[in-house]
């Protein structure tokens, strides 16, 4: 392609909103454009890094044996109130009325029109296993859009889905998955992780994440510095501690006026966090519960959600923590809270021993309080977030160490979640209607790109990862309009690249060397050639990996085979 007849829409200004470098390298590049809250178009430099990523993705998805298929992205409310989500799923899910009133949304997930798909077309057993995929634009309503691409509110995304007889299939195919995307991630060039997670609105028993390592990431990883244990922090766990081995002491009641904050309880009373359970007034799907945690630990919500087996955990307010205990938040404790109201401690925070706690009246704390003495002990839970230090979980040498992530891709494997609520059944070999068991596999397609640049970039711009660039190499070619031999050789290059396979862009344009040389740094091509009248002269070319620090120069009447060393063989630069 020559820049001459390409729209090359860069920028030298990094747009005021936005906050992160993907998004302000995207919109400098010229790869998108805002037209609304979340919502972009794809200019044809970005579409070509989304089309090379949805073309690896393609590939190896057929490689497993998926099948593709389109879905519609309006989708009758019919199904999702089938299936229980139309309320459930939230303000997330745009809703709206054809001209008869008959409600619809459109999909941000489609487990819903596979399901009705195929208990449709599915009859018996020796028609499974089967595995669907698509690559298609969802909507999220997000509350808060954000980040450009990575939390937008239409994206591109691949949604596969997978039906069985029973759990071994299941389990087959979902480990076929598994491989499926390490291959992606691996072939899209990206440093990424597989790690357990939460399966969150879409359901399931079973979850993993991939996660691209990122500083700017939103999601925190664990993972073992000894063994292969990684986990969402919203679900990882580590060592248990031995329990204390200190003597109880004698409990009593202190004054502590103004006291809310651990903080202050601990410099009022001289004690240390550790020494402190604190009580957690929560709401879980609008049902209040008292949470106890060590006073050094973070309630981690998610674990309390399945600890509560409820669809969706909150702090609770002020009024409402008032209302349910009868104390002011701050000074809430175990003892003497009312019958009836559900009450959890974490493992660790069961384990202290002589701990302070809230007395249960304004203005007053309890130290040296013990479980069972001085009160029952609750049920137990794991419902804090590990920290970076502690022991393994899984092997005895190993530390947990914290990392950020970008999630990018989240397998499934949901069960009879939705077949059951929507009769998806069909007949065994014995001739009895059986259930499909389902998995569930999604890549953020569109969300990939911006993690990639996230993860590669330096000052001047994006450095894309080979697979992933919208061009192979840049040709540069410097004042062609007063040398022809040097429009000559740029235009041969062109074309002898072109005929091997490769996809050149030629910066072609009438504009000074330093605005090309900028352009092409931030668009970030992972190989650059520079053809300019003394280079000629001494029969060289400039050559320079994006990556590099400096530029080397290659014979001028070998520079086909040259770049072919550096570049790879265009199968490679192409299809990973």
């Amino acid at each position: 392609m020559r820049a001459s007849r390409f729209p090359l829409f860069t920028s030298k200004q990094t747009p005021a909103d936005a906050d992160i470098v993907s998004h302000q390298l995207m919109l400098r590049a010229g790869l998108i454009e805002k037209i609304g809250a979340g919502l972009y178009t794809w200019q044809p430099l970005g579409l070509r890094v989304m089309r090379r990523v949805e073309r690896i993705v393609r590939e190896e998805m057929d490689r497993i044996g998926a099948m593709e298929v389109l879905m519609p992205a309006v989708q009758p409310a019919e199904l999702w109130e089938e299936s229980g989500r139309w309320s459930l799923y939230g303000p997330e899910l745009l809703r709206l009325q054809d001209r008869h009133e008959r409600d619809f949304c459109i999909g941000p997930t489609h487990e819903e029109v596979i399901t009705d798909y195929l208990r449709r077309e599915l009859r018996s057993y020796r028609q499974l296993p089967l595995t669907y995929y698509q690559i298609q634009t969802k909507f999220r309503d997000e509350i808060r859009p954000r980040f450009g691409v990575m939390r937008a509110r239409e994206f591109v995304m691949k949604d596969a889905y997978s039906f069985h007889l029973d759990h071994a299939s299941l389990e087959a195919t979902y480990t076929d998955m598994h491989g499926a995307y390490t291959r992606i991630f691996e072939r899209l060039g990206l440093r990424f992780r597989s790690v357990g997670a939460d399966s969150g609105a879409i359901g399931g028993s079973v979850s993993e994440e991939f996660m691209v390592l990122a500083d700017s990431g939103e999601d925190e990883i664990a993972s073992c510095s000894g063994c292969d244990y990684a986990a969402n922090t919203e679900l990882a766990t580590s060592r248990p501690q031995a329990p204390t081995a200190a003597a109880p002491l004698a409990a009593e009641e202190r004054a502590t006026p103004g006291i809310h904050s651990v903080a202050e309880q601990c410099e009022v009373l001289g004690i240390t966090p550790d020494q402190v359970v604190k009580s957690v007034v929560v709401m879980a799907d609008d049902t209040p519960a008292v949470l106890f945690v060590a006073g050094d630990d973070e309630l981690n919500l998610v674990k309390a959600a399945h600890a509560l087996d409820a669809d969706a955990v909150r702090l609770a307010e002020p009024d409402e923590a008032l209302a349910a205990t009868g104390v002011p938040r701050g000074f809430i404790g175990p003892r003497g809270l009312p019958d009836g109201l559900r009450q959890l401690v974490d493992h660790r925070a069961a384990a202290l021993v002589n701990f302070s706690s809230g007395a249960g009246r304004a203005d007053w704390h309890w130290i040296n309080l013990n479980w069972e003495r001085d009160m029952p002990r609750p049920e137990t839970a794991d419902l804090r977030t590990v920290v970076a230090g502690e022991g393994c979980p899984r092997c005895a040498a190993g530390r947990l160490e914290i990392h950020r992530g970008i999630e990018v891709g989240h397998i499934f494997q949901l069960g009879t979640k939705y077949s059951e609520a929507m009769d998806a059944r069909v007949l065994d070999e014995a001739g009895e209607k059986q259930p499909l068991r389902m998995g569930c596999y999604g890549i953020g397609v569109s969300r990939i790109v911006a993690a990639a640049i996230e993860q590669n970039h330096d000052a001047s711009g994006i450095i894309w990862p080979a697979p992933l660039a919208p061009f192979d190499i840049g040709i540069v070619s410097i004042g062609a309009d007063r040398a022809p031999a040097v429009a000559e050789a740029a235009e041969a290059l062109y074309n002898a690249l072109r005929e091997a396979g490769y996809e050149p862009f030629w910066d072609d344009r009438d504009a000074r060397p330093g605005v090309k040389f900028a352009d092409m740094e931030l668009v970030g091509l992972p190989h650059r050639v520079v053809i300019g009248a003394r280079g000629l002269e001494a029969g060289t070319l400039e050559y320079r990996a994006r990556a590099a620090e400096a530029s080397e120069d290659i014979p001028a009447d070998q520079a086909l085979e040259a770049l072919a060393e550096r570049i790879g063989s265009p199968s490679s630069s192409s299809a990973g």
